[in-house]
């Protein structure tokens, strides 16, 4: 039985993700570079306010950025206003010298570190949001309708760059359909910030000009404006698996003080989802003498680094390689491609050996010259090329045998010799990396293993430790530590991994109903392997606070691996990550745990989850009596392209097909509960409703609920939706009926919020 105690556990859990520092404090360290990235300084949340510490890995210092309880003393008595030094009202702060600025208590103030006065200073708007600084901080680029506009930081002058662009084949923008519309309406935001990359030397931008002139166009209609007025149509073009017509990106670069525009003389490049320069696909050399870019046919199955000379628009090629299958510069389709240009080599990525690895090529000839790193284990991440060492440092998966998923610090000659791991542990580690990097800052954790951040230099050895995070206020809301497992997928050879929530107030000897927490990828995994819960693990620990076991498995199919792991999805879309697998780990998990009950299992996802979820009900109804779908993309011929055509191929209707949950609505045996956003415009509501019409074509009994207003992530009524989805699962899994409990709104952290359109 589910209580309220139960959900008011559920959602703090909730909550976690979206407020840091609330109930673990310690375990996001986000450096805030100092002095040419020698030094840092970073805030972290106490759980009532925050604090603030400043590093010196040199010296091998970490001290408080300034003290606490004589600033919270000082601005008190200048503001009148009674300041705790353990939650100091403000988010971050600006260094002035010896002083520091910040908004605080109605104001902005700065506070001399010498003496401790505090008196309201003149603040100096940091300019337009929404535009792009250049490196010396002397101008900025930004979106005027359909055009790009300069701006002089110095003197005021602005002028345009631009003057041709127009309707659906404007400047800088991406395409419309990952353009989060609704979502910048909500926070009245007009567009995202251009897409622009500044030259190394600050007189040029890369660009591009992004033609979606005979793109499908599609419709949202929003029953209640903000304004209250009659309902709103909301016109965007979004292109369909299958389309002729699709987005694309010419590539162009403005001298910003001349206004020239030079464009690349080179077909457009193809741009279903995401401009080439914000997933940097795109970019400039180190010296600013070259754009280098990336572009993929759209069957995925050659992969062409470009050279662009920004002086005339030339385009050569510098490398190209070419496959059975997809050819990938990273097997998360939206992480950074893993390809670095050097002064004479390019340090490229590929699976030719059926493994993720660095090889080296001849910058001007185009010639293989040697492999970097090799075995039955994959990069991750490039964090650092030493040239003058002739030393490649990067983050690798697979070297661990616990757990393959876990990235440990490596370092190789870029002759293929002197691998070494410089991280000697077992545990996962994230690394950032200062721009001129002569250290790199660690963060070391496991699903159980709370993180420890340290600074390190490029031997590995520590230089100082940053934080070591502190969960006892989520140890106080009942959550105990989930469990990493290993099983074999379906075909009873291949490993694969999950994780494992106990309900709380886990009792060894009752029975529990079970949810799995479903995403197929393939183009992310669904679980980490590190401690924080973001992501795609946001649902699970509250899931597990109602009292539900929780699983959450990484079948064949999904990235991360070798490969032919990831290969299994290759025109298999239908098959959602590997659902046989998550029967077979459902099955297995219950041999040795006589408390899992295969008697009552539901599914819980979103998005590719939500389509996973209805999959698995309409696959498996022996196993999965339950479901609840949230924003799914249950009809492959009617979605983005991007992500089917990646897998399922480009053209192949037959598999479309086969991904169709539509198709095969009449499946349906157990208790379904559909949710989708009114305005979602990244999986378009009409994909539930597809499904919606089939089932009640026939004969169905399930539940829809559409969120008036609502789009893809549900961020302004979170806690609502998914309250409604856990009080679903109570009702037709534990039986019992839930408790008259609903949760507050979920108010966004703004550091969030701006790494969200970062």
């Amino acid at each position: 039985m589910s209580t309220t105690e139960n959900y008011q556990a559920a959602e703090l859990l909730l909550r976690r993700p979206a407020r840091p520092g609330e109930l673990v404090v310690g375990d996001r360290v986000t450096p805030q570079w100092l002095d040419g990235g020698t030094r840092f300084w970073y805030g972290t949340s106490t759980g009532a306010g925050k604090r603030f510490v400043l590093v010196d890995p040199a010296a091998g210092t970490r001290e408080p950025a300034f003290d606490h309880a004589r600033l919270a003393t000082a601005l008190s008595a200048a503001s009148g206003q009674p300041i705790d030094p353990e939650a100091l009202p403000f988010a971050a702060f600006l260094p002035a010298g010896n002083a520091v600025e910040f908004f605080a208590a109605g104001g902005f103030w700065r506070c001399r570190l010498d003496d401790y006065t505090c008196e309201p200073a003149e603040f100096t708007p940091p300019g337009n949001p929404l535009a792009v600084p250049s490196p010396d901080k002397k101008f900025a680029v930004s979106r005027r309708g359909h055009d790009l506009w300069a701006h002089s930081l110095t003197d005021g002058r602005e002028w345009a760059l631009t003057t041709d662009g127009e309707p659906a084949y404007q400047y800088g923008s991406s395409p419309e359909s990952m353009g989060n519309g609704t979502l910048l309406r909500k926070f009245g935001l007009p567009h995202l910030p251009p897409a622009v990359a500044w030259s190394p030397d600050s007189t040029k931008v890369l660009t591009h000009r992004t033609d979606e002139r005979r793109v499908r166009l599609t419709h949202l209609l929003e029953a209640r404006p903000a304004d209250g007025g009659a309902p709103q149509l909301h016109a965007q073009r979004y292109a369909y698996t299958g389309d002729e017509h699709v987005p694309q990106a010419e590539l162009v670069v403005v001298d910003v003080a001349a206004g020239t525009v030079v464009r690349a003389q080179a077909e457009p490049l193809l741009t279903p989802t995401m401009s080439p320069v914000m997933g940097r696909w795109a970019w400039w050399a180190d010296d600013g003498s070259a754009v280098y870019y990336l572009s993929q046919p759209r069957d995925r199955r050659t992969l062409t680094l470009h050279r662009l000379d920004p002086a005339t628009g030339q385009v050569s090629v510098v490398v190209s390689e070419s496959g059975d299958t997809r050819v990938e510069p990273n097997q998360w389709l939206y992480e950074p491609p893993i390809v670095r240009v050097l002064a004479d080599e390019v340090l490229w990525f590929s699976q030719r050996d059926g493994w993720g690895h660095l090889y080296r090529y001849g910058l001007r000839t185009g010639e293989l010259l040697g492999q970097v790193t090799s075995g039955n284990w994959a990069v991750r991440q490039i964090l650092h090329v030493d040239e003058a060492e002739r030393m490649v440092y990067f983050t690798a998966t697979g070297l661990i045998d616990a757990d393959p998923y876990r990235r440990t610090v490596c370092r190789a000659g870029l002759d293929g010799t002197g691998f070494a791991r410089l991280t000697g542990d077992d545990l996962d580690h994230t690394v950032t990396v200062p721009e001129n990097p002569s250290f790199f800052v660690d963060s070391a954790s496991t699903v159980d293993t709370p993180p420890v951040t340290t600074v390190r230099d490029w031997s590995g050895q520590v230089l100082v430790e940053v934080e070591r995070a502190d969960i006892g206020k989520l140890t106080a809301t009942g959550w105990t530590a989930p469990e990493r497992f290993r099983v074999k997928a379906a075909d009873g050879v291949t490993d694969v991994y999950g994780v494992l929530y106990r309900p709380r107030g886990f009792d060894p000897d009752k029975r529990y109903p079970v949810v799995d927490n479903l995403y197929p990828g393939p183009q992310v995994t669904r679980t980490t392997p590190g401690f924080d819960p973001g992501g795609m693990g946001m649902d699970a620990e509250p899931l597990a606070a109602l009292g539900f076991v929780v699983v959450a498995v990484d079948g064949r199919g999904t990235p991360g691996r070798s490969k032919a792991f990831h290969d299994a999805s290759d025109g298999r879309l239908a098959d959602a990550g590997g659902l046989a697998d998550h029967v077979a780990a459902l099955r297995q998990l219950a041999e040795t745990r006589p408390w899992i009950d295969l008697d009552r299992v539901g599914a819980f996802g979103h998005s590719g989850g939500g389509f996973a979820t209805v999959r698995a009900m309409l696959d498996f109804p022996e196993t999965y009596k339950v479901g609840v779908a949230l924003s799914g993309s249950h009809e492959a011929r009617y979605f983005n392209l991007d992500f089917v055509e990646a897998y399922d191929g480009a053209d192949n209707p037959e598999a479309w097909a086969r991904t169709s949950n539509v198709d095969i609505a009449d499946r349906l045996a157990g208790r379904l509960l559909l949710i989708h956003g009114e305005m979602d415009d990244r999986v378009h509501p009409d994909q539930t409703l597809r499904l919606a019409d089939r089932l009640i074509a026939a004969g169905k009994d399930f539940e829809l609920f559409i969120v008036p207003g609502a789009e893809h992530a549900f961020i302004d009524c979170l806690a609502y939706v998914r309250t409604r989805g856990w009080d679903f699962l109570v009702r037709e899994l534990m039986g019992t009926q839930p408790p008259a409990y609903r949760p507050a709104p979920i108010a966004i952290d703004p550091e969030l919020l701006s790494d969200m359109f970062s």
